[in-house]
């Protein structure tokens, strides 16, 4: 009898001690969740502020009683607003369709072909991920406007068709398909285009959709390239738009209405991510798995 007592109270404090641990995972996770979601609310509340009510304030404060929804409607009527997305939606689809067929056509070569050199090729290839991308914006920009591309969608694009870490991660995909799959389709006389297309791509669909995801944030954040390459209000990103309506002057002095634009920016994104978020984290998954 004694015994089982003795058992019980173990029992009893590894569940306390379980309990407790759950609670302390929990609490740290909520906390978290607190830090990274607050600019968000920040935003979405400033957005919603009047200005008058936002410039009063000496203290912030973190709830409104009077929202209103004028901030939106001066951000698309005080700058081009819609006229920027619609470009930055057509850059955005052109440059990841682009981007895609080249790095699913590279990374197949280097997965699956075999040409001399090719490990080598892919050494040095590879090494490219250790240039900052600053170190070449003034050469592209030189590029760019000897080629008298300055102003267009294709100068906007050119420079963003490819990626190095997006063929390495892809080429790794690739190469976990096992190579049986390989020889049977080139014994049914498959072409390795076919093969590509009807086997290696739905399988590395959870990847695809990873890589289309971050290409498509990519672009709609883009603002160095943008800034750097067009003055002509026709070809504006959002990046561009936002500048924009600070140098207007009601960037700097209507804060409610500067947020509101970003509001708008953001949520295709947040939308997107939702969507697609179990495929993002089964392609990151798969990204960092062998066989």
């Amino acid at each position: 009898m004694e015994k089982q007592i003795d058992y019980e109270k173990i029992e009893k404090s590894a569940r306390v001690r379980r309990n407790a641990g759950k609670a302390a995972v929990y609490a740290l996770l909520i906390f978290w969740a607190v830090v990274v979601l607050f600019p968000f609310y920040w935003m979405i509340l400033t957005s919603v502020k009047s200005y008058g009510s936002y410039n009063s304030e000496h203290i912030p404060r973190f709830f409104t009683l009077s929202p209103t929804l004028q901030n939106y409607l001066d951000a698309f009527t005080t700058v081009a607003l819609g006229k920027y997305l619609l470009n930055t939606l057509v850059f955005t689809v052109i440059t990841t369709v682009l981007m895609l067929g080249v790095i699913i056509l590279a990374a197949f070569a280097f997965a699956r072909l075999e040409f001399k050199g090719k490990n080598l090729a892919f050494t040095c290839f590879l090494s490219l991920m250790m240039i900052p991308n600053e170190l070449v914006v003034i050469t592209n920009f030189t590029t760019i406007t000897d080629l008298g591309l300055r102003n267009t969608f294709m100068g906007l694009i050119l420079p963003s068709v490819t990626s190095v870490f997006y063929i390495y991660l892809l080429r790794e995909n690739f190469a976990q398909i096992p190579d049986e799959l390989y020889y049977a389709a080139k014994v049914d006389g498959t072409s390795d285009f076919r093969y590509l297309r009807r086997v290696m791509m739905p399988i590395c669909k959870p990847t695809l959709i990873t890589i289309v995801i971050l290409k498509v944030i990519e672009c709609w954040n883009s603002y160095v390239w943008p800034r750097l390459i067009t003055d002509d209000p026709n070809y504006y990103l959002v990046s561009n738009g936002i500048q924009e309506i600070r140098e207007n002057g009601f960037g700097r002095e209507n804060i409610p209405a500067m947020m509101a634009a970003v509001v708008v920016i953001s949520v295709p994104l947040i939308l997107l991510f939702l969507a697609f978020h179990k495929k993002v984290m089964e392609g990151v998954a798969r990204g960092g798995t062998k066989g």
